[in-house]
């Protein structure tokens, strides 16, 4: 029973103080180690794994004299075991009163705005002041947490009116933003049609327009072919009878027939030129030499 209690192993991240004649002699790490009877005795069993501890809440006050509790979670692991064993009698009671300290001493010097929208900042400045405080002991302190922030019922009250009335004033906001965003929309909804009816009467106008243009061109183009004709018609005429070219009988008869058909009886009034007395000249003429063939 002796030969077996002097044979001590140590299993995977943990650790054993080993004292001789009460004073430290050595720090056993993973595996089989032996100890002299009566001699050596194992003055603490640490374990090297990270560790967790949490802290019940804890009173503080901040800047502007408003009392909360807050609770912290402290995530730590052993380095030293020799240190830890000996520097400090009871190191997580050490630990929990530590943090309560440096938790009051930063929010000491913050307002409950600030408190509760700066934990990642806290978080940082306990970690970094609890780890140099704990270095001494063995201990490193891997990360610090504000579990819960817990304000007077008072203060809870006003801060759920104050997120109400926050809220409600977003809302008459973004009413009111949609009402003017509808309300423009709709007059430029009216300016766009009003612009638009105008565009397309314009544009009718001068469609209009451009028609009765092209139609008077295109009159004005018919009646100065017509005239154009008709003067090509008579010069035709006239450049035919010159071809002809009559003799004074032809001419007379023509005459003749010309005011034949200026006296059918239609006309109130007849102007007779003074050539008609040689037209009936003509015709006498032509009677009696008529009556001398026969």
């Amino acid at each position: 029973m002796i030969v077996a209690s002097c044979i001590k192993i140590v299993p995977q991240a943990n650790a054993i103080v080993l004292e001789r004649l009460g004073g430290y002699q050595a720090t056993w790490g993973v595996g089989l180690h032996f100890k002299v009877p009566f001699i050596d005795r194992v003055a603490k069993r640490v374990i090297l794994k990270e560790q967790v501890v949490d802290f019940a809440p804890q009173p503080v006050i901040t800047k502007d004299n408003v009392t909360m509790r807050i609770d912290t979670v402290v995530f730590f692991q052993i380095t030293d075991p020799k240190l830890y064993a000996y520097g400090v009698e009871n190191p997580i009671m050490a630990i929990e009163n530590l943090t309560a300290t440096t938790l009051r001493n930063i929010i000491g010097d913050l307002e409950l705005d600030e408190t509760l929208t700066s934990r990642e900042t806290i978080n940082t400045k306990m970690r970094s002041a609890l780890d140099v405080a704990t270095d001494p002991w063995g201990i490193k302190v891997n990360r610090v947490e504000l579990k819960n922030i817990i304000p007077p019922a008072a203060i809870q009250d006003a801060m759920e009116k104050q997120m109400k009335a926050e809220r409600e004033r977003r809302e008459a906001i973004l009413r009111a933003e949609g009402e003017k965003t509808s309300t423009i929309l709709v007059a430029e909804g009216q300016k766009e049609s009003v612009i638009l009816e105008a565009e397309a009467q314009k544009q009718s106008q001068i469609l209009r327009a451009e028609a009765k243009k092209e139609a008077t061109i295109r009159e004005a183009e018919g009646e100065a072919q017509a005239i154009l004709s008709i003067q090509q018609a008579t010069a035709d005429g006239i450049r035919f009878i010159k071809e002809a070219a009559p003799d004074n009988g032809v001419i007379q008869l023509k005459s003749l027939e010309a005011f034949a058909k200026a006296a059918d009886g239609k006309a109130t009034k007849i102007i007779i030129p003074s050539e008609i007395q040689g037209i009936a000249g003509l015709v006498k003429s032509i009677a009696e030499v008529s009556k001398d063939e026969q």
